[in-house]
């Protein structure tokens, strides 16, 4: 050989021992493994340079790229193969005698690389079909442990190394088709075995069995999964399956959908279910399996969801008639609600799917919601709810039903019972004085339902006003309302506005007091500082307001305006306000809420008591540069006859003194003021009077009926008799007045003077005595009286005046009706009349229909021939 020939050979040398030690980095197998299934190891002899001798390390070309079986004698002669080894079946061609290394691929489904060599063929040593025998033989072996659940006696890497090397020389079908085989003759033999041995005992049972069943092949597939993740990678994933979509598959056909065990399993798991809602123990932990299983053969929702819902519509079918026939609707409510929740609850737990939730929650809303509808919205029932004030229960019920957008479906029976209640408040004639604080009591209660029970609910809000305004303009002549159309509830609106002025926040009923119900209300008694927050002031406004929420509500606002102007005048005359901050508040909310005709004449009279002061401080400092001294401290109001209630003008002896200082400021008033007329209303006023009692000395306040009768006392013994005809002709009042009178001194608690006999009523033959005895804690006594008080009389006359006053506007609205239409039908009309009076007080269609008829006497329209009213101009 020459040298250039040595040359190039070292340099095949060095360089297929460099692609040697590469390979073999790359494949490099588990030396434990490798030493237990390969033979002894005899390389090809050759001839070598000395050099090559000498190194142990670099093997021959043939011996590097022929990839030889590796072969072993054993006793019975037969030859074994090396799994870590792979038969070379498809020898590859060098091109263009140039040696050329592929790289390793990265992809799953990629063969083992060659490596080509120029001039050197690879020889096939083994066949292939022996080579995938042999190897099957050990994975069987495994595969048996396995399935007997014996102990591994077996190497992982090495069984995997062989699936590599099957799959490497494309027999991984074969491989996969032998595994297959292998898996659906152990799960149909002694895995189905198993379960097919519990048939014989109940559902549940087999249920159990076949969970039991499923964990061990679970088990059992992990194994599997460890073999054959080479096969699984690089030969079923790029086919879209897997070895676990196998494994589950044939668990499924050959277990799951046996005809026998299937209707089992499912009612198995059913019955779980069926023994929790029947009130029996749920395996939580054996249906939560249960579930997972389904899941994970993709069953559960074309096998169990549907038995499951079938199983609950009959359970939920049967409970609501059941329930809905044995308890009162409260309870039912109560108990639908907690049934829902629970299944609910259930699903939950145990994360059932969306579709079995949404499906099971529309199940249970209409089998115990829509189909028991009218169960729900019984008025009966109803409205007993109402009257107990269930605010709770009705909660309950506004929502179980709102899940079915049915919430409104109740503005029937809530409208009725607030029509029944309210009419029943209005038209009681022995409760009348409580009329309004039933009312308020009333509103309260029903705001509560609204915001709290029906959540505000628009629907139901309309129908609570609707009602509300129905029985509040409920007209019906009674007693009560002296035969009149008159609204009942617009008197007692003001009288009780008449109330809260006088007294102030002492006059507040206990059971409208915001304090009171502060400490009841768990929303309102959160603050602890709840006394310092609510003072006089802040309830008396906070009462207002409430009473103005039921003066919204009323259409004859003319009552209202009747009685409150009569109580105002006579609060402002007598000094009887309690705070006048309250006095301007309520006037400015009514002129808010009615406008400023409305309270123009109630603003003239509280001027009027300005102008008055104004007037009287001006002739009192006349009087000082003058030195003319008064005997008599005097007060004056001078009224505007237009705007103040007409009083009538009671006969009176005035004693001289008094006389004698009206006549002086009656002369300084016209001096200033020419052409005005006074005109003295002596029952609207009061005196104070000094009085010595042989108990102590007392200032009395009194009105001026009782100051002139007890000055008549002054001067005399106090054991003088002074019969009634002398207090009578003395005095000049007329007997009813007299009788008042005398019956506010010496019969009602405080007793100035004592009558004789003894009695109530006061009686011509009576006579009288200063009372000797009289005695009182305090020195300012006032002493109540009679003409204070708003008599029958009265109340008859206002009620007459506004029912007279309602006709009037009647009329003058169906003459401006016409005018303004030149001709009109009847219906049209009277319809156009209540438009236009609702804001003063509607008549009836009948009292509208007299008010046409005298307007056709007075001639100010006619009625034509086809029956249209035309206006005469």
């Amino acid at each position: 050989m020459s040298s250039a020939d040595s040359s190039t050979l070292k340099r095949k040398h060095s360089v297929s021992t460099q692609q040697k030690l590469s390979f073999t980095a790359q494949q490099k197998p588990n030396s434990a493994a490798t030493a237990a299934l390969s033979p002894t190891n005899k390389r090809t002899r050759r001839e070598s340079s000395p050099r090559e001798a000498a190194t142990p390390s670099i093997m021959s070309t043939a011996d590097m790229y022929s990839f030889p079986s590796k072969r072993a004698s054993v006793p019975n002669g037969k030859e074994v193969v090396d799994m870590t080894s792979s038969p070379d079946n498809s020898p590859a061609k060098p091109r263009n005698g140039v040696m050329r290394k592929t790289a390793p691929s990265m992809g799953v489904n990629a063969a083992p690389k060659r490596l080509m060599v120029k001039n050197f063929r690879p020889v096939r040593k083994v066949d292939p079909r022996d080579f995938l025998d042999q190897t099957w033989q050990k994975i069987e072996a495994a595969l048996n442990t396995v399935f007997k659940q014996a102990e591994i006696d077996f190497s992982l890497e090495e069984l995997y190394r062989g699936v590599e090397n099957l799959c490497r020389q494309n027999m991984a079908r074969d491989v996969k088709d032998r595994l297959v085989k292998k898996c659906k003759e152990y799960v149909s033999g002694a895995l189905k075995a198993r379960v097919k041995e519990s048939l014989g005992r109940t559902d549940v049972d087999v249920l159990r069995a076949t969970l039991q069943a499923w964990s061990t092949w679970h088990d059992q597939v992990q194994y599997l999964d460890w073999i054959f993740c080479y096969l699984d990678r690089s030969y079923l994933l790029p086919r879209h399956e897997s070895l676990r979509d196998l494994s589950v598959g044939l668990f499924r056909a050959i277990i799951f959908e046996h005809a026998k065990l299937n209707p089992r399993i499912i009612d198995g798991a059913c019955h779980l279910v069926t023994a929790d809602r029947t009130g029996g123990h749920l395996d939580s932990d054996m249906f939560k399996k249960t579930v997972d299983m389904f899941h994970d053969m993709s069953v559960y929702t074309e096998h169990f969801e549907p038995r499951l819902l079938e199983l609950s519509q009959e359970y939920v079918l049967k409970w609501a008639d059941v329930e809905s026939e044995q308890k009162s609707l409260p309870e039912y409510v109560r108990s639908a609600r907690a049934l829902m929740d629970r299944e609910m609850q259930r699903a939950d737990s145990y994360r059932l799917p969306n579709t079995t939730k949404r499906d099971l929650l529309t199940l249970l809303e209409d089998h115990l919601i829509s189909r028991k509808e009218e169960r729900l919205i019984n008025q009966d029932e109803f409205a007993d709810l109402l009257e107990a004030n269930s605010v709770e229960d009705l909660e309950l019920l506004y929502s179980l039903l709102e899940r079915r957008r049915l919430g409104n479906k109740l503005r029937r029976g809530f409208t009725k019972w607030i029509e029944d209640e309210g009419t029943a408040i209005v038209f009681n004639e022995k409760e009348q004085e409580n009329m309004v604080v039933q009312l308020l009591t009333l509103k309260r209660q029903l705001d509560t339902f609204w915001k709290v029970s029906f959540h505000r609910d628009d629907e139901l809000g309309h129908g609570l006003r609707e009602s509300f305004e129905l029985f509040m303009n409920k007209t019906k002549k009674t007693s009560a309302s002296w035969g009149t159309d008159n609204s009942k509830t617009g008197e007692m609106i003001a009288k009780y506005v008449d109330m809260l002025l006088r007294g102030g926040a002492k006059a507040i009923p206990a059971q409208l007091s915001r304090r009171a119900s502060a400490k009841v209300d768990v929303a309102e008694a959160e603050d602890d500082n709840e006394e310092a927050i609510y003072d006089e002031d802040t309830e008396v406004n906070n009462q207002l307001d409430q009473v103005l929420d039921l003066f919204r509500f009323v259409h004859g606002k003319a009552v209202f305006e009747a009685f409150y102007k009569k109580d105002l005048a006579r609060r402002l005359l007598m000094g009887r306000s309690a705070s006048a901050d309250a006095e301007r508040s309520m006037l400015s909310r009514l002129k808010t809420e009615c406008g400023a005709g409305f309270t123009a004449n109630l603003e003239q009279m509280f001027r009027d008591i300005e102008l008055s002061r104004e007037e009287l401080a001006s002739y009192k400092m006349i009087c000082e540069e003058r030195g003319q001294k008064q005997s008599v401290d005097l007060n004056v109001n001078i009224l505007s006859a237009s705007s103040w209630p007409t009083y009538p003008t009671v006969p009176v002896i005035i004693p001289p003194e008094i006389k004698s200082a009206i006549d002086k400021f009656e002369a300084h008033y016209k001096s200033k003021h020419s052409g005005r007329k006074l005109e003295l209303k002596h029952a609207l006023a009061h005196c104070q009077l000094k009085a010595n009692f042989p108990k102590g000395n007392k200032e009395l306040v009194v009105s001026s009926f009782q100051a002139i009768v007890l000055l008549l006392f002054n001067g005399r013994p106090a054991a003088e008799h002074i019969d009634y005809n002398y207090l009578k002709q003395a005095t000049g009042l007329p007997p009813a007045e007299l009788n008042r009178t005398l019956q506010s001194l010496a019969c009602a608690k405080l007793r100035p003077l004592t009558k004789h006999p003894k009695g109530r009523e006061i009686a011509p033959t009576d006579t009288f005595t200063l009372n000797a005895s009289f005695s009182d804690p305090k020195y300012r006594i006032k002493i109540n009286t009679v003409q204070l008080k708003e008599t029958a009389a009265e109340n008859k006359e206002t009620h007459e005046r506004v029912a007279a006053d309602r006709n009037y506007e009647t009329q003058a609205a169906i003459v401006r009706i016409l005018k303004a239409r030149k001709r009109i039908s009847h219906a049209e009309l009277v319809a156009e009349t209540i438009t236009a009076t609702r804001s003063r007080g509607t008549l009836e269609v009948s009292g509208i229909k007299r008010n046409i008829d005298r307007l056709i006497e007075k001639e100010f329209l006619e009625r034509e021939e086809d029956g249209l009213y035309a206006y005469i101009a």
